[in-house]
């Protein structure tokens, strides 16, 4: 019966199967999505036979991966066939090191230079309890002349893209309204503006011309000036907030109860598909990859929200510091689409 409706519903918008379940990429995106990653981190997992306090512990032998906001967003549109361009700082042995990830990875890259070294981050699973125990480091300090050539950068680069996608935490030295000044040279150049991003940079960001802002509901929670929100509240308080924020698209990861997405006119809810989970490092930021990528392969905003959740919980499949593989969000996407998306028709 599911099928039945499924052939109906494509027959009826005249598309093609193989492009609805992202069998292959459609190429007429060519690289029009441009990353902005201004605190990226060689992202370093291990696992122990067990956690003891006091004790030398054995690791296993250790992987190591490009990583942080923007960075893991040109790495999954990548890896769902697409192309992106990856602008953020790097410096030191460890920014060669993630020169030469992404290199591996075949992702268009813009260096701006800095002269401290790109942070590493670490993550360790305890095999005994199947825990993951995750350390993120602040990074180091980026000087003002270092964070205006990324906003020199964006000039160059903005022209000949259609999105731009700003994700991951401030460095020291760069100051809580940097996405505000980035949000501002976006709109010169006609580009809609995606930004994942937290605290104090969240706030004042969410207050600039962004088409899509992806907060999870603590986030949400902070600014609209509550210390949480209930399932009954979210859709009064999202609305609020597009009607007070120059914000076109509002979406609300909800972790395992997949996210919901709010504009003027829509309110869609989509549950994430359970699934053996192993890691969920990189889930948000593949959520974010889904969501552009399908934008800018033209799908409507529920198919967006849908093929964002399926890049998310593919990751969640994943070990250690490994993203999604394509082959699981096609499927996850699939039952996404007979499961709810094709419901709500």
């Amino acid at each position: 019966m599911q099928f039945a409706v499924l052939i109906v519903y494509l027959a009826t918008n005249l598309i093609n199967p193989k492009d609805i379940f992202c069998k292959k990429t459609t190429s007429n995106i060519m690289n029009k999505i441009l990353t902005l990653t201004v605190n990226p981190a060689i992202d370093k997992s291990t696992s122990i036979t067990s956690l003891q306090p006091n004790s030398k512990l054995r690791c296993a032998q250790p992987q190591f991966q490009a990583g942080g906001g923007g960075i893991n967003v040109s790495r999954v549109i990548k890896i769902l066939e697409g192309n992106s361009t990856a602008l953020y700082l790097a410096g030191g042995p460890t920014g060669e090191h993630l020169k030469k990830l992404l290199g591996d990875q075949e992702i268009t890259q813009e260096i701006v230079p800095m002269k401290t070294w790109t942070r590493e981050n670490l993550s360790v699973t305890d095999n005994a309890t199947n825990l993951q125990y995750r350390f993120g480091m602040p990074g180091s300090d980026v000087s003002e002349k270092e964070w205006r050539h990324v906003l020199d950068n964006l000039e160059t680069l903005l022209p000949n893209k259609d999105y731009l996608v700003a994700s991951g935490s401030l460095p020291p030295g760069i100051q809580d309204d940097f996405y505000v000044k980035v949000a501002s040279i976006a709109k010169k150049h006609h580009v809609k503006l995606i930004l994942d991003t937290s605290g104090e940079a969240l706030q004042k960001g969410a207050k600039s011309e962004v088409f899509l802002l992806k907060p999870n509901i603590g986030e949400l929670a902070a600014m609209c000036g509550v210390t949480s929100i209930s399932a009954f509240e979210l859709e009064g308080l999202a609305k609020d907030f597009l009607k007070n924020h120059p914000c076109e698209i509002l979406v609300v990861s909800l972790g395992a109860k997949g996210a919901m997405l709010f504009t003027d006119k829509e309110t869609e809810h989509i549950i994430a598909p359970t699934v053996h989970q192993k890691s969920t490092i990189g889930a948000g930021d593949s959520m974010v990859a889904g969501m552009v990528f399908s934008l800018a392969n033209k799908k409507s905003y529920v198919e967006m929200l849908a093929y964002g959740i399926a890049c998310g919980t593919a990751t969640t499949m994943s070990p250690g510091t490994q993203l999604c593989k394509k082959e699981n969000v096609d499927k996850l996407y699939e039952w996404l689409l007979l499961n709810q998306v094709l419901n709500k028709k």
